[in-house]
């Protein structure tokens, strides 16, 4: 007998995989959490029922979300990430030794030790010595900083459940007064293309852009997300996401990567018309 998968992407429309075993399954306090095991993506891990990446294409979304913002500020000491309880976003922070710091707030110590234990491809540097873990909710803890990072990522899970707060008028508000003067916010900012997810993606632009002079929207391809068409956040308080971007001085760095280029960074922050349009209503 087949098993599969199957996400609800909207009343019509499903995403499915084929499983080959479900390696785990756990109710925490916040959300259930699944780990299964799939021909073509590998292990995959969903929370509540939705893909939150897999081992096949899960480089894109976090060399995507870290990369761009690393490219652009010259000098990152202090870094804050929201969520990413997989540990991916870590993992590509953790390779830029010029970082000093690493704050790790998730609100759900399950999701980080699931991850350690059937996903340590993404889990792999959690220990590194410049990593704090903060098991606490990430709206309270930024609501105390105050000038303290360089640059925040919020890697959240989608506008409900435990990640409703992340996308709120107050959150980005705090995110601001959190970064130093020249600070940098990158956010997951939703798909643009079916409604529902639409309508997050305007609020959270809407938002933001209240707060930061300089917002702009970017994308990639994500083939387990929704539509497979994935937008992010860029905000800044003085960085141009392609005025700023020296191109030189990542290349320079010598890190290799299977998504991100400078080339690339430059063209994802050409959007489709309709995306525009989109984001210009809230604008």
């Amino acid at each position: 007998m087949e098993i599969w998968f199957s996400e609800e992407l909207t009343p019509d429309v499903k995403f499915c995989i084929r499983v080959d075993q479900h390696l785990y399954s756990a109710r925490s306090a916040y959300q259930r959490i699944d780990v299964f095991q799939s021909p073509e993506f590998g292990r995959f891990l969903t929370l509540d029922g939705y893909v939150m990446l897999t081992e096949k294409d899960e480089f894109i979304y976090h060399e995507m979300i870290t990369h761009v913002p690393m490219a652009v500020h010259p000098e990152v000491k202090d870094v804050l990430v929201i969520g990413a309880g997989d540990g991916g976003v870590v993992r590509e922070l953790t390779r830029y030794p010029d970082i000093e710091k690493i704050d790790m707030v998730e609100i759900d110590p399950m999701v980080v030790e699931a991850c350690k234990k059937y996903l340590p491809q993404t889990a792999c540097k959690l220990d590194d010595p410049r990593v704090a873990i903060h098991y606490e909710d990430g709206l309270l803890f930024v609501r105390s900083c105050e000038n303290r990072y360089d640059l925040i990522i919020v890697d959240s899970t989608d506008p409900v459940g435990p990640g409703e707060g992340l996308f709120t008028k107050e959150f980005y508000g705090n995110c601001h007064k959190a970064l130093r003067e020249d600070g940098i916010m990158v956010n997951q900012h939703e798909s643009p293309f079916y409604e529902a997810d639409a309508v997050a993606c305007q609020r959270a632009h809407k938002r933001i852009v209240e707060f930061f002079p300089i917002s702009r929207v970017y994308q990639a391809h994500i083939p387990t997300y929704s539509s497979g068409h994935w937008l992010f956040g860029f905000a800044s308080k003085r960085y141009h996401p392609l005025k700023d971007l020296n191109e030189d001085r990542w290349n320079q760095r010598g890190l290799e990567c299977n998504y991100y280029t400078t080339s690339l960074h430059r063209g994802a922050f050409y959007l489709p018309a309709y995306v525009e349009k989109l984001l210009n209503e809230v604008e």
